[in-house]
């Protein structure tokens, strides 16, 4: 089944009440940067916006809630949780987490060398936002310093 995303944001967001979403728009595009060493040397840290959480810790409130989750990257798939403002996006998280927090895959790459290894620590956030302001203000220099923190090389984001 196909899910017209935009139109299914901006109706849900008229219907909690809210002025009509305005999409972010860059002035200029990301600082990309080449990897400083290959990915076998690089530590990576990991955040997903799909509203992850541990079993024990406290899920998501709905309403523009900016806090972040760290999830121990040993965390066992089944332990996860998700919680967020488009719940009827997250059915195949919550059959699947690792499709959204792919510590599975990412440990296992770890194992064979592809990647050098993977930070203590991943985190998540819940991606559906409403205000640009405090993502930029709050949010993002938030997950940039916990990701200095784990003193990673890359990072791989998973958005939902």
């Amino acid at each position: 089944m196909t899910v017209a995303y935009m139109q299914a944001i901006a109706e849900r967001y008229k219907a909690i009440g809210y002025t009509p979403y305005r999409w972010f728009k860059a002035e200029e595009g990301p600082a990309w940067m080449p990897l400083a060493k290959p990915l076998a040397d690089s530590r990576i840290g990991v955040l997903s916006t799909a509203g992850a959480y541990a079993l024990g810790q406290m899920a998501y409130h709905y309403k523009d809630d900016t806090s972040i989750r760290r999830i121990a990257s040993l965390t066992p798939a089944a332990e996860l949780r998700f919680s967020h403002i488009t719940e009827n996006y997250l059915k195949d998280a919550r059959r699947d987490p690792d499709c959204l927090v792919p510590l599975t895959a990412l440990r296992a790459l770890a194992a064979e060398g592809f990647i050098g290894g993977l930070a203590d620590e991943v985190f998540s956030c819940m991606g559906g936002v409403y205000s640009q302001r405090r993502v930029r203000e709050e949010i993002a220099p938030a997950l940039l310093a916990a990701l200095r923190q784990q003193k990673v090389d890359a990072a791989l984001l998973v958005a939902m």
